[in-house]
């Protein structure tokens, strides 16, 4: 039996799902799919269902029912059942002919009960009971025609896409962001002048939004469930407003309590909010391949944590642009390849030299064992060397076969390596060193002023200038970093001429990104006035001013930084009474961050195991738009 660990616990949770999916029409949202996708993966899915009539099918409200010769379907879902969730359930069986209906929600029913508006002495009172799930269960066969037909609701904790043993994801709480002051003021607007908060830190579960606390509280749910498996009775740390809430809910969650009477084990889990360091996020100082790769290759679709993979290298298409779509990608996730998963970790766990000769010693180990005639070479890797180790596999299908999550993982590497945007990392820690020298040495209107001249229309930009949403990303880094300053003449003066040149270069793109219109309000740049651009620039900058005080209510950990030195990530907090610590990142972490947590815990105290948690893994460029354009306190919930 494997050690209990990230990986057992999703892998537990997806044999029980495997075992009700025999021949049946399977319906996934796009967070259990992505658990599925990293944890054990789809052709483990298709082998339990073992039926070609039988498909997997994205859970939409328009997705295609179940015809006369598929009367058995799965649903599985990360999200409550309630609201728009239930429509959707009761639209697809409508229009199907379904005789046998399985619906796996990743929420305990605990939280369904909270959902319903059930009084917490009363749900006390249910304990065994299921009775949301039993009435869900009538209706299903309501809609199925026949109440004699077979419906079953079920809880199994879906929560996490395993990147690695120590590194894991939440990807249905990937939105999930820490409140800002502004946020404060959203909330003051539905509370009598009286009862008005002050600031974040007297923000708790009270005065949050429903949507907001029940998000949190599913979050629970599954945290509660991973703990559980790990055998632990937990306590909790918070460092940020928004953690001490979770870590609260999560000590005060009554299904927690009961399990924690008879854990045997005991582990530390820290909650930290990523905006209290937001140059960690941003920052191009993580030495690490990983990083480039999800920087530079394109999003897998309804994906947060993986990309695609152009594979037309490996076939006799011409690499022409027209091709890319007619091959399915690869990605980087591979469960079910020990060897493509060794590299993977690899990759994780090395800086940026060693992981491209790692991926350089796995492809001449793979050809050499397939007897292919690979010419060796060593020194410096170089994309080009990789490529005519990656065709050696070209036209052997066996090789092709055996191999195929290390080809996935070496042309990956390729890609980064000759993408335009790999060079201009480079730009973009030059630039950042020397705003850090600036920011130790002189005041902030100074370091703006540095930045002006990068702000160029797009007519003016050559491919080494910086787009606006590159821009964005300096800003939030020059915020982040400089933490707390004080507000003068010069500052106000050299922010306005920030302000009016950015709010300009908005308007003057031919086409703008789709962060762009997030940000603005407007589909197309022929709409986007200079007054809509200028408002929306002075919004990103009241997040601008939040970010810098983000650290202001702390009374150790104010700074990120230390003049004269290399810049520092925030000091965590190390609860080390125990053997086993958890770290969650709320709101995202990088591939270097979780490196150097996994190899710095040991170090300060030998013989404690960690594990990092996060709700996404991040590239530079998602921090804008968590930042600047997520509904913080209302998240989508499905109803």
């Amino acid at each position: 039996m494997s050690t209990p660990g990230v990986l057992t616990f999703t892998q537990q949770a997806w044999e029980q799902v495997l075992a009700k999916v025999k021949r049946a029409v399977v319906y996934l949202d796009a967070a259990c799919a992505e658990s599925l996708h990293w944890g054990c993966g789809s052709s483990r899915l298709l082998e339990a269902v073992g039926n070609s009539a039988c498909y997997l099918r994205e859970f939409e409200p328009a997705a295609v029912g179940g015809g006369a010769e598929q009367p058995k379907a799965v649903f599985v879902l990360s999200c409550l059942l309630k609201g728009r969730t239930v429509e959707t359930l009761r639209d697809i069986i409508c229009r199907s002919h379904f005789q046998y209906c399985v619906v796996v929600t990743a929420v305990n029913h605990a939280v369904h009960l909270t959902a319903n508006h059930v009084p917490p002495a009363a749900a006390a009172e249910l304990e065994g009971q299921q009775p949301v799930f039993e009435q869900l269960e009538e209706k299903l066969c309501e809609w199925m025609g026949n109440m004699n037909y077979t419906a079953e609701v079920l809880h199994v904790p879906l929560l996490l896409a395993c990147a690695a043993p120590h590194l894991a994801l939440t990807p249905a709480f990937a939105s999930l962001f820490p409140l800002l002051p502004q946020d404060v003021h959203i909330l003051n607007r539905a509370r009598s002048d009286k009862r008005r908060l002050g600031n974040l830190a007297e923000v708790d579960a009270t005065t949050l939004t429903p949507e907001l606390l029940l998000t949190i509280r599913c979050l629970v749910s599954g945290l509660s469930s991973l703990c559980e498996h790990l055998g632990v009775r937990e306590e909790c740390f918070a460092v940020g407003s928004l953690s001490r809430i979770i870590a609260a809910d999560l000590a005060n969650f009554a299904p927690a309590k009961n399990r924690r009477k008879t854990a045997t084990g005991r582990a530390s889990v820290v909650f930290v909010d990523r905006t209290l360091d937001l140059t960690g996020a941003v920052g191009h100082h993580g030495d690490n391949l990983v990083e480039k790769i999800l920087s530079v290759l394109p999003q897998l679709p309804g994906h947060t944590n993986d990309v695609m993979v152009n594979m037309v290298e490996l076939t006799a298409l011409q690499a022409e642009e027209e091709n890319q779509n007619m091959v399915a990608p690869g990605c980087l996730a591979q469960s079910n390849d020990p060897a493509a998963k060794a590299l993977w970790e690899a990759l994780l766990n090395t800086k940026h030299k060693e992981a491209v000769m790692e991926v350089r010693r796995h492809l001449v180990e793979a050809a050499s064992r397939e007897n292919l005639p690979i010419k060796m070479s060593m020194g410096r890797v170089t994309p080009g060397q990789l490529m005519s180790y990656i065709h050696l596999f070209k036209n052997n299908l066996k090789a092709l076969g055996n191999h195929c999550g290390l080809l996935q993982l070496g042309l990956a590497t390729v890609q980064t390596l000759k993408h335009p945007q790999t060079a201009k990392w480079d730009n973009f820690l030059a630039f950042e060193r020397l705003l850090l020298q600036s920011i130790g040495e002189s005041t902030m209107s100074v370091v703006l002023n540095q930045l002006l001249p990068m702000i160029k229309p797009s007519n003016q930009r050559t491919n080494d200038d910086y787009s606006p949403e590159e821009l964005l990303v300096l800003l939030i880094y020059i915020y982040s970093v400089s933490g707390e300053f004080s507000v003068d003449k010069d500052l106000g003066e050299g922010e306005e001429k920030v302000k009016k040149a950015l709010a300009q270069v908005f308007c003057e793109e031919s086409e703008l990104s789709p962060l762009l219109q997030k940000i603005t309000g407007c589909d197309s740049s022929i709409n986007l006035t200079f007054r809509k651009s200028r408002s929306a620039v002075d919004e990103l900058f009241t997040s601008l001013r939040d970010i810098a005080g983000a650290r202001n209510l702390m009374k150790q950990f104010k700074s990120v930084y230390v003049p004269g030195n290399h810049t520092h990530q925030v000091s965590r907090p190390h609860p080390s009474d125990h053997p086993l610590l958890i770290l969650f990142v709320v709101g995202g972490v990088t591939a270097s961050e979780a490196k150097m947590i996994k190899d710095l815990v040991p170090s300060l105290k030998p013989g404690t195991q960690v594990i990092v948690l996060s709700t996404r893994l991040l590239k530079p460029t998602n921090i804008p738009e968590l930042l600047f354009t997520t509904d913080r306190l209302h998240p989508d919930l499905g109803f």
